[in-house]
């Protein structure tokens, strides 16, 4: 999109609205507002939603949830990014599901960054009609991050919204965050990585063509060229694989690997073996929800040794996953 453009508003089902820019999105009623990356939408999130979504509900306005893209670390720190959670269609759908009215898909670049803390409110802020914002402990705003939470409230105070900082849930005494997230995938821990997002991880990968190893060893694999980032950590899972818009493979057990598959000595991948299933999902995009984590990925001597652990993957996999 160019400078200065502003994006159509768009209808993402269930009444759901999603502007790309602030200047496109409806104004017709006054809005509770959320702002915020919401990379994850964990319990975090959904924390501060229901805050939105309870205000709206008390003076008849919408729930809007104003985000950006690309995350402003980004453009800001590029050096510094961390991995995203989920890409901004998986965001949107679990949006969706929160059950706020609208999002705000706000374009940030270095235009947008030197906004001033000032201008920021009275611009985006206030051009959104907000009655009331609801923010995290850790949110930052305007020009060199010079706006907080209470930067904001002072500033509603004069444009007629009022902002509200929301303190982090916690769990087990410990804030839950998307940096949290990212640190139990990193460790492989797919159970505490559940209770904080509220639901089991999944990510979403086109199937390509690959080397065609596991068939030749007896496990046709699937291989997903996939746009998540935050990754678990290598090793073998058991996972359950759904086709995205379509009923063709509703949900299937599976063996998925993310490694190097050190036996071959190749790059990275991400690969799922389907149980029970022949079809082909060549050019399908699919959707992998983890389940347990079987075992670090490992080198082999040798193929009969590597098609002995697969095997024996299969049968862990059909257990964990009964």
């Amino acid at each position: 999109m160019r400078d200065g453009a502003v994006a159509f508003e768009a209808s993402v089902g269930d009444g759901l609205w999603v502007a790309h820019d602030y200047r496109s999105a409806r104004r017709g009623a006054p809005t509770a507002l959320a702002i915020g990356n919401f990379d994850g939408v964990h319990r975090g999130h959904r924390h501060l939603l229901d805050r939105v979504i309870a205000a709206a509900r008390s003076f008849g306005g919408d729930a809007v949830a104003l985000t950006f893209d690309p995350h402003p670390t980004r453009v800001l720190a590029p050096d510094r990014a961390s991995p995203l959670v989920v890409g901004l269609d998986r965001k949107l759908e679990l949006l969706r599901t929160s059950g706020i009215d609208g999002v705000v898909v706000q374009r940030f670049d270095l235009s947008f960054a030197s906004q001033s803390p000032e201008e920021f409110a009275s611009r985006v802020v206030q051009g959104l009609r907000a009655r009331e914002v609801f923010v995290g402990e850790d949110f930052r705003f305007g020009r060199n991050r010079e706006g907080t939470g209470a930067t904001l409230a002072e500033f509603g105070a004069s444009l007629g919204f009022a902002a509200q900082v929301v303190p982090a849930l916690l769990d087990d005494g410990v804030p839950v965050s998307s940096s949290r997230v990212r640190a139990t995938l990193a460790a492989g821990d797919l159970a505490t990585t559940a209770a904080l997002l509220g639901r089991s991880y999944d990510l979403d990968g086109l199937v390509v063509a690959g080397h065609r190893r596991g068939r030749t060893l007896g496990f046709p694999t699937a291989n997903l060229a996939t746009e998540s980032e935050a990754l678990p950590k290598d090793g073998v899972y058991a996972v359950r694989v759904s086709t995205l818009g379509s009923h063709e493979l509703a949900s299937h057990d599976a063996v998925l690997n993310v490694g190097t598959r050190p036996t071959f000595r190749a790059g990275r991948s991400c690969e799922a073996h389907v149980l029970d299933f022949n079809g082909d999902l060549y050019g399908r995009t699919v959707r992998v929800t983890f389940v347990a984590r079987l075992r670090d990925e490992r080198r082999f001597d040798g193929l009969d040794a590597l098609k002995a652990q697969i095997a024996a993957d299969v049968t862990a996999a059909r257990e964990a996953l009964r």
